[in-house]
């Protein structure tokens, strides 16, 4: 298990809070998200979505890095009462000014950051995390890659856990001649994919 000590108090108090209802919110590991916390400061990413923002858990860990980086994350939650907990979790944590927390679908708030960044709206992102309906990833996948940047980083969780749900997903992206993949043996499963 990672320390929680690099982070201030306040942080630390909610991450151990988040961690005792981690199965009721299907939040990642505390491995998986340090993980991805260290992925963000090599990488030196400063634009980062995630697909699935459930009460923030997975958010905060990703929000730290970007603090680190310079950085800002964009959250898409389905629903509501989620996003309201999450927001409340990233304000705790001094988190909420780096942090775009939408709500709806997130294939519909993809197609409309696709038109922002076509019409010189929007950005492009360094990483995204995807952790949100596995039998979406397929679809989350061809609306993210115009969004990503070469260069860039797609990792999706619950790829081993699921993985006949996401197969589609996992296929596409192994067969895909723009993108080298690695599987990682975190808790559920954590599919990397760099895009060339």
């Amino acid at each position: 298990m990672q320390s929680l000590c690099e982070f201030n108090n306040d942080t630390q108090k909610v991450l151990l809070e988040l961690e005792k209802t981690r199965k009721e919110f299907w939040n990642i590991d505390r491995s998986t998200a340090n993980f991805l916390n260290m992925l963000i400061k090599i990488h030196n990413s400063k634009n980062v979505l995630e697909i699935g923002t459930s009460n923030g858990y997975s958010g905060i860990w990703l929000a730290d890095a970007l603090r680190h980086t310079g950085g800002k994350l964009t959250t898409i939650e389905f629903w509501d009462k989620r996003r309201s907990v999450a927001m409340d979790n990233f304000k705790k944590c001094g988190l909420d000014d780096i942090i775009d927390a939408r709500i709806g679908s997130a294939l519909l708030i993809l197609d409309e950051m696709r038109s922002e960044v076509e019409h010189g709206r929007g950005e492009l992102f360094d990483l995204v995390f995807v952790d949100a309906n596995k039998l979406e990833y397929i679809e989350y996948f061809h609306r993210i890659d115009p969004l990503l940047k070469s260069g860039g980083i797609i990792a999706a969780d619950n790829t081993i856990s699921h993985a006949k749900k996401v197969e589609p997903y996992l296929k596409a992206l192994l067969e895909h001649p723009s993108y080298q993949n690695q599987m990682l043996n975190f808790d559920a499963g954590l599919f990397l994919s760099f895009k060339n």
